[in-house]
């Protein structure tokens, strides 16, 4: 008997991307980032595997009747099925959306695999073109820091204005300090915690020269000024761990 393929959503291959020398380019959310994303952002960002169930959790908190929910800059939708288990309304519309048609590809197989019957919309699109309204939950999992700089303050406000009041965002980002010794120490730790999950010296220097140029961390208070500014009332720390930070802005 012939064996039948898998499907393309359970073939989670090892990220080995950088792991022989390469001739210097931007990082790019291609098809072969997509093939091993999910261990890759795993094995790269320190407490990726809590902040994905906490924004269930969060979305179970914050999600209104008759509203909709976006997660900008889906990926591969471990965000977006979070928030579709933490949707108890079934007059909610649940929009992904990203600018990687590799990833909105295989996005469709998981959210075809997952057993909920929310229906999950996905777009492939910028999200500075991102059409939102009467949003309850928004996420932005680690996708402001590849936003340009100067369209991140107009981005954020268009979120809060199509937010409803007592709504709520969840911003996840890289931080930098503007500490020296603080940013050598988390930068180290972060270091530490990539060769603990098996990347090597070389990997870890290839993907950062890889992605310097095309992510652009911000100190926290940039964060929450801009949060304020936006238009949302509150912005508060709900989980750091190194140099990575996710934080919650109410409505």
């Amino acid at each position: 008997m012939t064996e039948r393929p898998k499907p393309v959503a359970s073939q989670q291959l090892t990220d080995r991307l950088f792991a022989t020398e390469r001739n210097p380019e931007d990082f790019r959310f291609d098809a072969a980032v997509a093939r091993v994303f999910p261990d890759m952002i795993r094995r790269s960002v320190p407490g990726y595997t809590t902040i994905i169930p906490m924004i269930q959790v969060i979305t179970e908190q914050y999600i209104q009747p008759s509203t909709n929910a976006y997660d900008l800059g889906c990926s591969l939708g471990a965000s977006t099925l979070a928030m579709r288990h933490g949707i108890q309304y079934r007059d909610c519309e649940l929009i992904g959306v990203d600018n990687s048609m590799a990833m909105i590809e295989r996005c469709q197989h998981y959210v075809a695999l997952d057993d909920h019957p929310l229906p999950v919309t996905l777009r492939c699109e910028d999200i500075l073109d991102t059409d939102m309204r009467n949003a309850s939950v928004t996420t932005l999992n680690f996708t402001l820091q590849f936003v340009p700089l100067s369209d991140r303050a107009d981005l954020l406000t268009r979120i809060a204005q199509a937010t409803r009041p007592g709504g709520a965002l969840i911003l996840s980002e890289k931080l930098r300090f503007d500490d020296d010794t603080d940013q050598e120490i988390q930068t180290r730790l972060h270091h530490e915690f990539k060769r603990a999950n098996g990347y090597s010296d070389l990997e870890i220097s290839q993907k950062r020269s890889a992605i310097e140029h095309v992510m652009i961390p911000e100190t926290l208070e940039a964060h929450r000024q801009r949060l304020l500014n936006a238009g949302f009332e509150r912005a508060l720390v709900w989980y750091q761990c190194f140099n990575f930070v996710s934080i919650l802005a109410i409505k």
